[in-house]
């Protein structure tokens, strides 16, 4: 019997959603400033518009995951419309209310979202394209972070208008989604456990809880770089500016990384070589930057890093995505939960270590190494228990 063919205009539509909720997500990272003057308040209160993104992720990650197993068609479309309400909101009026009322909205549809990755692909596309799908749908969360950056360069001092093109985007996205989703799923999907079933298969396969302790530290260490690139590296005489374009750097490496590496691993069987080897380079990038900073250092490790790191990501959700089977969502939903819990505590470690940065990135590549004896579990567990089998 011939398999139905891949739905591709659905993960392009469903990589523009995801994009736009990152975009949304540090729309005032790269204004920082600006956004300050125009609510009257003081950067604390700035950074709390990004901050809520990743608590309430942590919080409502496993319900939306459950959400999504049940009714998934419908979990996404509350997503897209809630991406959308939310960017809205906050052009509502001039206050910060609006914009933390916005923020809020956006963050609570985010888990809707990104959590549907591995169940947009599994219902709309071949099994041998899915780890393409899955590479696509994850490099496009990291290419809306570029898209953020890129729109508070075009518009550092003009929030009013930056808000609107967001805005714009998000509704386009929306109605997109809304658009595609009614093209029908034609992959056979297995019916999910009713209530809280789902999570108590995806938690009781020992092949998840490995993958949610692997995800731990590269995300958090992700995370953290992020947040403290440019005070760990200002004492080395890195400006503000450069430390941006590091970051730009760092993600692109990033993206690109997500577009190749995940593929490439999937069809050769490597998934454990290639994480391992990302861990490794994150460990020794982050023992050159403690022992030597600087822009050139500062640009060729972040960017090994971003090339090596982020692909994790994809490979983690196409391994649940295979597993998974009929609690994908949920499964996806501990994936991500576990790995904003650890950009919230290595973030917090690295940020009470900021003013001595070498012993900063020295934790950070003890942790990474530390990380790597979990591969030597996972691979128990994972010959133990068979995934499903590969389609080439």
């Amino acid at each position: 019997m011939t398999e139905p063919r891949s739905r591709w205009s659905v993960i392009a539509v469903f990589a523009l959603l995801g994009a736009v909720t990152q975009v949304l997500w540090v729309t005032y990272a790269p204004v920082t400033d600006a956004a300050g003057r125009y609510y009257d308040v003081g950067d604390g209160a700035i950074g709390w518009l990004a901050n809520v993104f990743p608590l309430l992720y942590v919080l409502l990650a496993i319900p939306a995951g459950i959400v999504l197993d049940r009714r998934f068609g419908g979990g996404l479309a509350a997503g897209g419309l809630l991406v959308a309400a939310g960017a809205l909101i906050r052009i509502l009026g001039d206050g910060y209310a609006f914009a933390l009322a916005g923020q809020l909205v956006v963050a609570v549809a985010q888990p809707l979202v990104l959590n549907a990755i591995t169940g947009v692909v599994g219902r709309y596309l071949a099994e041998r394209d899915r780890p393409t799908g899955i590479a696509i749908g994850s490099a496009s969360t990291f290419a809306g972070l570029i898209v953020g950056f890129g729109l508070g360069a075009v518009f550092p001092d003009d929030l009013r208008t930056l808000l609107l093109v967001q805005a714009v985007l998000a509704v386009l996205a929306a109605v997109a989604v809304l658009a595609v989703l009614r093209t029908p799923a034609e992959h056979r999907v297995e019916s999910p456990p009713a209530g809280l079933g789902a999570l108590r298969v995806a938690w009781g396969d020992p092949f998840i809880r490995r993958l949610c302790a692997l995800v731990f530290v590269p995300f958090g260490v992700f995370v953290a770089l992020s947040t403290f690139t440019q005070p760990l590296l200002e004492p080395a005489g890195v400006s503000e500016s450069t430390a941006g374009l590091i970051l730009i750097a760092n993600v692109v490496a990033g993206v690109v990384g997500c577009a190749i590496v995940p593929i490439w691993a999937n069809r050769h069987g490597r998934e454990l070589v290639v994480l391992t080897a990302s861990l490794l380079v994150t460990a020794v990038s982050c023992v050159v930057l403690a022992v030597a900073p600087g822009v050139v250092t500062g640009f060729v490790a972040l960017t090994l890093i971003g090339f090596g790191l982020l692909p994790a990501l994809p490979i983690v959700l196409e391994l649940t995505e295979r597993r998974a089977a009929a609690t994908e969502g949920t499964a996806a939903g501990l994936m991500w939960l576990t790995g904003n819990l650890g950009g919230l505590v290595v973030a917090a470690v690295t940020g009470a270590l900021v003013s001595v940065p070498a012993p900063a990135f020295l934790l950070l590549a003890a942790l990474s190494l530390l990380t790597l004896p979990l591969l030597r579990l996972f691979s128990r567990v994972s010959t133990s228990s068979p995934v499903r089998q590969r389609t080439h």
